[in-house]
């Protein structure tokens, strides 16, 4: 065989590219067969669920009058939007939800602050902080609603009393108040996690750097501290915001949706078990999912984010 006849043999190795997408795509398609039957599972679990709950939105169906059901249409939706329940439920959300949060932010910022300190017992301090959000929702509400704010014999009552002020029926006078207090008590941790994270991950060097060239407590802060939190921040809130909005227990023990704290989890309970009208109660969860899925992609677009951002650093 001649030099020239070898020249024009084709060459069968694969080239370089091919190799490299080769080796590239081989882990891709194990990790996609190892994440198979979890998600499968995850979409039977979560799904079938919705689109039953989706099938009853569009049934008339009583449960004091099992017999009769059939199919309605939309008008369980017209009813969710015209029976003068939605809007009203939307802002007691809005007003308890977001006032939790944004509490919740503030004070997380100030134990992250001080929990990223160097101090005798750190540990110890950072696991008691974190206790709350351990805490069942319902197992808090009790607490709260029985032993603190109870207007006969309260701890809340008690202290206030030895300044000489009168009790005060916190769960019946002040609800909308109660029910945050619980939230903000259970969710502040959450948010103390995340910016602690954030604040660990601040370069040290920099701040050296910024002592080194005279810069005070606050010009630190404000100008360095706060910026590189930012995105940790929006992080929490929208990740705070999407689990309190599920918050259903401080409601129904502490107020029973009364005082303006019927939220929109409420509101469903209340058509559904109370009122009796399935039908549009599934409505209402429709309608609130709907809500919650507009939010919770913002929340996911922002977790990416954070992920690109770290990985670029």
């Amino acid at each position: 065989m001649t030099a020239t006849e070898v020249d024009q043999r084709p060459d069968s190795r694969p080239s370089t590219n091919e190799s490299r997408h080769t080796e590239v795509e081989a882990p891709r398609r194990f990790a996609r067969k190892l994440l198979a039957p979890s998600l499968v599972a995850l979409i039977l679990i979560t799904q079938i669920p919705f689109l039953v709950t989706i099938y009853y939105s569009l049934q008339q169906w009583n449960l004091s009058r099992p017999d009769i059901r059939g199919f309605a249409g939309l008008s369980n939706y017209v009813a969710v939007f015209t029976n003068g329940y939605f809007l009203p439920s939307v802002w007691a959300t809005i007003k308890i939800v977001g006032g939790s949060v944004i509490v919740s932010l503030l004070l997380g910022l100030v134990m992250a602050l001080l929990l990223n300190r160097e101090f005798i017992g750190r540990p110890v301090a950072r696991t008691l902080m974190i206790t709350p959000f351990l805490v069942m929702p319902a197992a808090a509400s009790l607490i709260f609603k029985w032993s603190l704010f109870n207007s006969e014999g309260g701890i809340v009552n008690w202290f206030i009393g030895l300044f000489g002020i009168p009790p005060v029926a916190w769960n019946t006078d002040h609800p909308v108040f109660s029910v945050m207090i619980v939230m903000i008590w259970q969710y502040t941790p959450f948010f103390m996690l995340l910016l602690l994270a954030g604040l660990q991950s601040q370069d040290r060097e920099v701040l050296e750097a910024a002592d080194v060239d005279g810069a005070g407590v606050f010009r630190k802060f404000f100008f360095m501290t706060l910026p590189h939190l930012r995105t940790y921040a929006e992080l929490a809130v929208l990740l705070g915001t999407i689990l309190m909005l599920q918050l259903f227990d401080p409601v129904n023990i502490i107020t029973k949706g009364a005082g303006g704290t019927k939220t929109l989890p409420y509101l469903l309970y209340e058509r559904a078990f109370i009122g009796q009208q399935v039908g549009e109660a599934a409505a209402y969860g429709v309608v609130t999912v709907v809500l919650i899925i507009v939010i919770a992609t913002f929340a996911l677009r922002k977790v990416f984010r954070v992920f690109t951002e770290e990985e670029g650093r």
